[in-house]
């Protein structure tokens, strides 16, 4: 697949001396979905607004779809459609005309049947008549991805798009993010909700003082970052873990019924065989085993947790 998005040594530094981001290099590729994940303040949002025109950056270079957003903005900006974590829509105008009113500001003429296709794809066109004051939170968040879709952009910027919905809206939203990949749209989004991004992108950032630490494949990052937990419950609780079993970094449940054991699926022996072996030589019997794949918040705050080496300021 072609790039979308070219980011190169990307630096925004305010007059205060902070620096939101730091020497931030990344390629996205048309049509996928990238979840950027990081703490408040770790330069996210600094990072869809530079792309978006909104910041101007303090180095570096950005081009969308070949478009250098700095020398040619018009034509990058035409390409980007942003979705604002804030909700900010005109209260007294009908959701037809709002999505209406953004198109035009791109210069874009009169085209009801594609803003008919996208409030229907949004589940909103039995609101189209409807001031939008008078929706919910999540029908709000609706109308600004539609207004962010009016003039048919290649690229859209999810700046946290399910923050303050329900967990039904919330999966009716991802369903929505995932037809607008099969229509070929690139989809940028920032979240809190790591499951979100879990099940949703095909490669995931992780952002932390300004700097993009890594970029992976999903199901790569869950490999290599991830770990499964065996967990092992016992017919007869124990007092402690037997000494015939020390030094394998067992864990022992506070009821004295089960031991957890922490292994690497991508290892070549995992260990499990013999542990169940020295189970049974030590007179321990098993009633039954389990095993949890760690989720990406563990591996998220595994990354954000390393110490970061202080940038000198000049």
């Amino acid at each position: 697949m072609a790039a979308i998005i070219e980011i190169e040594n990307l630096s925004k530094q305010y007059r205060g001396g902070t620096k939101a981001l730091n020497d931030v290099s990344l390629t996205i590729e048309e049509g996928e979905i990238i979840a950027l994940l990081g703490p408040n303040g770790a330069g996210k949002t600094t990072l869809i607004s530079i792309i978006c025109g909104l910041v101007v950056p303090t180095g570096g270079a950005v081009r969308v779809g070949g478009h250098d957003i700095a020398t040619d903005w018009r034509a990058a900006r035409r390409l980007i459609g942003l979705v604002p974590q804030e909700i900010a829509l005109e209260p007294f105008e009908t959701v037809m005309n709002s999505v209406r009113f953004t198109r035009g500001l791109y210069g874009e003429g009169s085209d009801d049947a594609w803003i008919g296709q996208v409030l229907r794809s949004l589940a909103l066109w039995d609101k189209r008549d409807t001031p939008t004051k008078e929706l919910s939170g999540g029908m709000k968040r609706r109308v600004l991805i539609a207004k962010a879709l009016a003039h048919r952009p290649k690229v859209l910027f999810l700046d946290e798009p399910t923050a303050g919905v329900d967990v039904a809206l919330r999966r009716e939203m991802w369903q929505v993010v995932e037809q607008l990949r099969r229509d070929g749209v690139t989809i940028i989004l920032t979240t809190h909700y790591l499951e979100e991004a879990e099940e949703m992108a095909d490669r995931i950032g992780v952002i932390d003082r300004g700097r993009l630490l890594l970029i992976k494949p999903t199901a790569e990052l869950m490999g290599e970052f991830g770990k499964k937990t065996l967990t092992i419950e016992l017919d007869t609780p124990l007092s402690q873990i037997p000494p015939e079993l020390e030094g394998r970094e067992l864990r022992l449940s506070a009821d004295g019924r089960a031991l957890s054991y922490d292994y690497d699926t991508r290892a070549e022996r995992t260990g499990i065989a013999r542990l169940i072996g020295d189970l049974a030589r030590a007179g321990v019997t098993v009633r039954d085993v389990s095993t949890r794949q760690s989720n990406l918040e563990e591996v998220f705050m595994s990354l954000v947790s390393e110490p970061q080496h202080e940038e000198e300021t000049a």
